[in-house]
């Protein structure tokens, strides 16, 4: 029976194991492979004048990355991964792969952004990588515990709508028999109703489209948004629900993680404190200010580089509060002592934004009035506005981006390295 690498131990004293071949040597009387699985890497030693005739017919036969399997004995040595090697008694190929390989899964020759998405497959398979989707999965196995242990409910909305959820003209249309449709931009609206439908507590991880012309390092057409909706709360209380969650995540990913992040280069995750500094909004304008040669004023909205020289200011997750009502969406409730200014906030790491929330407007005629100021017509969210009408309670919420918390935990320098498949401008393969 097959056993994964990690566990294979210098005191056992025969194996099986099965994987890919990672790298070859053949020094005349003796070979050494590399075998990887997706638990670790081991040495097979093969001392030619030893081995059976079957043995010495597939090393010659095999490539680097085919699938092997491989039986034998095991021995202790200080020199070989793991301090153990495999002698083998039988070395069998089960899938050989071709040459040349697109890419170096040894990462001895780099590869372009672009070589390693369109042979995905193999990019995975390279240890560094893998790591990444690992880190990935523990987020997002952290995040469900954390959620359901609050006690939210898991929902599912549409990814197929009629209308914008801000507006706007960022939408991808579809042909959807004779209507109208288009890719969702957001969850927003259908959580918000849910709040008029009594559950309270509400959570959806899932995709999101936005048809923005962006061609950096840091956007995507397609993302995975983490969003939550609680009822009988303001943005208080959802800003220290998202830090709480963020110290979460991070302490599970350093605690579980740890050979993930060694192969990455962050030996000591730094976990966010549970409580992170509000930085208000004219604030942050005037540390841009201060410290770009751009341009910029109260009113405008921060872009890449003013987000980094705040970034810089702040050195650590930290919130954007009380920003300008005129420049976020119109479900933003206005504060009750200047209503120039709504109860919205980001969460900042400092490089990037990685989400966005706010206490919303749960007053019918208010939201109204906040729709026609957008420039909206209120008549294009009639399905959205009427739950507004038969009883709303007070509710805050916020949306997080999965491959920006990821990209930015990882220290990663490309947002497409977050995604298996990711989706921009120009890709829309593998």
């Amino acid at each position: 029976m097959r056993i994964p690498i990690r566990d294979v131990t210098p005191t056992l004293e025969r194996a099986t194991i099965a994987g890919w071949v990672h790298e070859e040597r053949d020094l005349g009387g003796l070979a050494f492979f590399l075998i990887r699985d997706r638990t670790g890497i081991m040495q097979v030693t093969v001392p030619k004048k030893k081995v059976p005739e079957e043995v010495l017919i597939a090393i010659k036969e095999v490539s680097r990355e085919s699938v092997v399997r491989v039986s034998g004995i095991i021995k202790a040595t200080e020199k070989a991964p793991g301090g153990r090697e495999l002698v083998p008694e039988s070395f069998e190929i089960l899938a050989k792969a071709a040459s040349p390989l697109p890419l170096d899964v040894a990462e001895k020759v780099p590869a372009e952004i672009d070589t390693r998405l369109d042979a995905r497959f193999l990019d995975v398979r390279r240890p560094r990588i893998a790591a990444i989707f690992s880190i990935r999965s523990r987020v997002m196995e952290a995040t469900h515990s954390f959620l359901f242990r609050e006690e939210f409910l898991q929902i599912t909305t549409p990814k197929v709508v009629a209308a914008a959820t801000e507006g706007g003209t960022e939408l991808f249309p579809i042909a959807y028999f004779e209507k109208e449709a288009f890719l969702s931009q957001s969850p927003q609206l259908y959580k918000q109703m849910m709040m008029a439908a009594g559950c309270e507590k509400v959570f959806e991880i899932g995709p999101i489209f936005r048809a923005e012309e962006h061609n950096t390092v840091r956007h995507l057409n397609e993302a995975t948004s983490i969003d939550v909706e609680v009822s009988f709360a303001d943005h208080n209380d959802v800003m220290v629900l998202l830090e709480r969650l963020m110290h979460e995540i991070y302490s599970s990913v350093a605690e579980n993680c740890t050979a993930e992040l060694e192969l990455l280069g962050i030996p000591n995750l730094q976990v966010p404190e549970k409580s992170l500094p509000r930085l208000p909004y004219a604030e942050a304008i005037e540390i841009a200010a201060r410290k770009m040669e751009e341009p910029i004023a109260y009113g405008d909205d921060l872009g890449t580089a003013s987000e980094r020289a705040v970034g810089e200011e702040m050195g650590t997750h930290y919130f954007i509060t009380e920003w300008p009502t005129a420049i976020r969406p119109y479900y933003a409730m206005p504060s009750a002592a200047d209503p120039s200014i709504c109860n919205a906030f980001d969460l900042m790491h400092p490089k990037m934004e990685l989400s966005s929330g706010a206490q919303r407007c749960h007053v019918y005629d208010q939201l109204v009035a906040q729709i026609k100021s957008k420039g909206l017509s209120p008549e294009g969210f009639e399905f959205y506005l009427k739950p507004f009408q038969y009883g709303m309670p007070p509710h805050a919420g916020w949306g997080l981006g999965t491959e920006r918390l990821v990209m930015t935990m990882c220290n990663l320098q490309n947002i497409r390295e977050a995604v298996l498949f990711p989706r921009d401008r120009h890709r829309v393969t593998p």
